[in-house]
């Protein structure tokens, strides 16, 4: 498994040098994700789902961050809440988690992808409809 090379966020001050693990970010983008309304949950793999279930919160679940020659890429793979706006929601996420980069880290974000990969339906509704 190749390792993901840190980002450097400190200016030469002469103090040392302040560096920021892929794996920081995604917690990061992961809860600033949560705070947005009508986020179902996110998509994650086979391990966040395994961990989860010995009660481990896996804050990351559903991003992807990327160091690339153009900057951060950042993947996010959403379930949405039935009846939202998605673009709304999209916009939204990619401003929070902006923001909450910038304000954490000092970073710039090239790219925030958000990828809805399904929509969750009331269970209320549903529960009706079965009876």
């Amino acid at each position: 498994m190749a390792e993901q090379p840190l980002v450097n966020v400190s200016d030469d001050t002469g103090l040392g040098k302040v560096e920021i693990a892929p794996e920081v970010i995604e917690v990061i983008t992961g809860i600033a994700a949560s705070e947005v309304e009508g986020i179902s949950s996110m998509r994650g793999n086979f391990a966040t789902g395994v961990v989860e279930r010995f009660g481990k919160k896996s804050h990351s679940k559903g991003v992807k961050v990327e160091l690339t020659e153009n900057g951060i890429s950042i993947d996010l793979y959403v379930v949405l809440n039935f009846g939202v706006s998605i673009p709304k929601v999209a916009q939204q996420l990619q401003t929070n988690i902006r923001q909450t980069l910038k304000n954490m880290t000092a970073l710039d974000i090239a790219e925030i992808n958000v990828h809805v990969v399904g929509i969750q339906m009331d269970k209320d509704e549903e529960e009706e409809e079965t009876e």
